[in-house]
């Protein structure tokens, strides 16, 4: 059962989530052309980590050299900015700032109110799904792709905060299948009504999707 800090939820910035449904579903894409349709937004990056390698290569994905006994929480364009990776990306978007958490998965609950406590504007984006097990989002975004269709543990756990699905990979053409093969997928989980009604954009809706957490935000 997550825990939602009240103190937070009452004085925390306009918090739009972008999580996925697996890695590499295009949710950093996503999250970059929000910050150019919210000009002056922070954004922040979660990265889970353990105090091993991961296996992969490390100058791609692992951080267990980064973790420390607490949460590590870098901000600013000095501690950030890296081009190619995904923080870089945020500021070539136009993030006002950008804040990285480094944690353990003990630690995200805890590092994930010191990085929003560090925002100054009125919103900010967070990507991942793991935050979301101790934050309450204005609105959360599940990033899926229609011919990758699979489910890690953190999306699992997220989808019942999910407010909206984008469909990062899909074609005009394929628009009504690719819809029909998400919402079947996502049935499987026992998600009741909420899992139906959830509105579905494709990249060509982009500004639909904008204008509804417009309408959802209340200082978008």
């Amino acid at each position: 059962m997550r825990s939602v800090n009240p103190v937070l939820k009452s004085q925390s910035p306009v918090i739009i989530g972008v999580g996925g449904l697996t890695s590499e579903v295009g949710k950093t894409s996503l999250l970059c052309e929000l910050l150019r349709a919210f000009p002056g937004w922070e954004a922040i990056k979660t990265t889970r980590g353990h105090y091993r390698s991961c296996g992969k290569d490390p100058h791609a994905c692992c951080v267990s050299h980064l973790l420390e006994a607490e949460p590590v929480v870098r901000s600013g364009r000095e501690l950030t900015y890296s081009p190619g990776k995904d923080t870089g990306r945020y500021w070539e978007s136009g993030a006002a700032n950008v804040h990285w958490l480094i944690a353990t998965n003990a630690q995200v609950g805890n590092g994930i109110e010191q990085a929003i406590g560090r925002v100054k504007a009125p919103g900010v984006f967070i990507e991942g799904n793991s935050f979301t097990e101790f934050v309450d989002t204005n609105f959360f975004i599940m990033v899926a792709r229609p011919d990758d269709l699979k489910i890690k543990a953190t999306a699992r756990r997220a989808l019942s905060r999910v407010s909206a699905v984008y469909l990062s990979g899909e074609t005009d053409s394929s628009s009504a299948r690719d819809r029909q093969r998400v919402s079947e997928f996502l049935e499987k989980f026992n998600l009741g009504e909420a899992g139906c009604n959830w509105p579905i954009f494709a990249r060509s809706q982009l500004t639909e999707l904008v204008s509804k957490l417009q309408g959802s935000c209340p200082i978008a």
